[in-house]
């Protein structure tokens, strides 16, 4: 079918691993490193955002929470609407809310910052941006596909690179609220034209493929029904995501706290974003080659042990290390999500199933980023935090070597969904 230019789908080279793919993937990767940006001022932000409105941490850490949620709701409501008009407008509204969600959160009132965040920012913005972005370039990619879902799911931790040092300049000089407005604009003035010249839309997938048709059949996923495998991993999703959210949203804090000046401090954030950056491409090569559930199991374990790690050091140096072995271990997890249920289940269920899950990791995000400044503000210190996240953490480990146990008792054959 041509497109609105009048080129065909060959000619604008829109076949599934070619050329187009990897401009696709790289479209994204671009928006996602701009609009992850968003979030990450109230993690820079929060004790100066806090004191300027004399609330607690666990108050102003509910906005970033929200965020999440929203971001993760957003994702189902989105993509549904992706499918009808397509990714390329869905991405532009997106950008328009993120600025509208940053500009109402610089107002000053902490009824701004939850609708800022929650609803514009994260619901109407980031929700737009993410999940879609996800399921489109899954739909460009085959044999490569981890590869590609490491690779744009690295915005984030690209973001985390650039964003946090920028922030805390800006901040400092010019305020919190000026600094969101600032990042609004920015983000405006950037994403629009990136989407539009570089979202085209991607391969059509089969009506009904033989790998759906023998699944359709089956009735079941892993030998169990397809929805409490669904449900399996959207809980196993939360109780990652709890302990994940930990130092991404209070470990700018945590440094400050134990007498770390707050440029080092952002500089341990940015390095364990960075390290999250580099171990993802590591683990998109790996799951393209042992599969969606091995690499989550292993990334699980890892960032286990590097959020214990968080609970035996204070000093400068030892933070510095423990913040690049958790980037190294985390950042093979939400990928690994999206590939097993490109795995286990039929591409026309995508849309809706990928979503889901994401929902309720950025739920386990949301939960964990809150839970963190409540325990903080009731004991003073964060260790009791990164124990709670140590306890989900190995639920997580639980409930996925459930599902792996699963698919070695059924031959661990992984369905080729297209």
């Amino acid at each position: 079918m041509p497109d609105a230019g009048g080129a065909t789908a060959k000619e604008m080279g829109r076949v599934v691993e070619g050329r187009g793919a990897w401009v696709a993937a790289g479209t994204a990767l671009a928006l996602l490193s701009i609009s992850y940006g968003s979030p990450l001022l109230i993690v820079i932000g929060l004790k100066p955002i806090a004191a300027d409105l004399d609330a607690q941490r666990q108050v102003i850490s509910l906005a970033a929470a929200l965020a999440w949620v929203g971001t993760g709701l957003g994702g189902i409501l989105m993509g549904w609407i992706a499918d009808r008009i397509g990714v390329r407008r869905t991405v532009i509204f997106g950008a328009v809310m993120i600025a509208l969600g940053l500009a109402v959160s610089a107002t000053g009132k902490i009824w701004a910052l939850y609708v800022g965040h929650g609803l514009l920012l994260g619901l109407l913005g980031n929700g737009a941006m993410f999940p879609p972005l996800l399921v489109y370039v899954s739909r460009w990619f085959e044999h490569r596909r981890g590869t590609a879902l490491a690779l744009i799911s690295s915005g984030q931790y690209i973001a985390g690179m650039v964003w946090p040092t920028v922030f805390e300049h800006s901040i400092d000089r010019f305020g919190w609220q000026a600094t969101m407005v600032a990042y609004g604009i920015f983000s405006l003035l950037a994403i629009p034209p990136i989407a539009w010249f570089f979202l085209h839309p991607a391969p059509e997938a089969p009506a009904l493929s033989a790998a759906d048709g023998r699944m359709r059949r089956r009735g079941s996923v892993l030998g169990l029904p397809p929805n409490l495998v669904l449900a399996i991993l959207a809980t196993a999703g939360f109780c990652c995501c709890v302990p994940m959210a930990l130092p991404q949203s209070h470990l700018v804090a945590f440094c400050t706290d134990v007498g770390i000046p707050a440029a080092t401090s952002a500089m341990i954030l940015s390095v364990l974003q960075a390290s999250a950056f580099v171990s993802r491409q590591f683990w998109g090569w790996l799951a393209d080659r042992v599969g969606g559930l091995v690499t989550l199991m292993c990334g699980s374990a890892c960032q286990a042990l590097a959020i214990s790690a968080f609970l035996l050091t204070q000093s400068e140096a030892g933070l510095f290390a423990v913040s690049a072995a958790f980037g190294l271990g985390f950042s093979g997890i939400v990928p690994a999500y999206v590939l097993i249920v490109r795995e286990l289940f039929p591409s026309s269920e995508a849309s809706w199933r990928v979503p889901t899950v994401l929902f309720t990791s950025m739920g386990g995000m949301a939960f964990g980023s809150w839970f963190a400044g409540a325990l903080y503000d009731h004991y003073g210190y964060y260790a009791p935090a990164f124990t709670v996240g140590v306890a989900f953490n190995l639920a997580n480990l639980t409930l996925i070597g459930f599902l792996l146990a699963r698919q070695g008792l059924r031959g661990g054959i992984r369905p080729a969904i297209a």
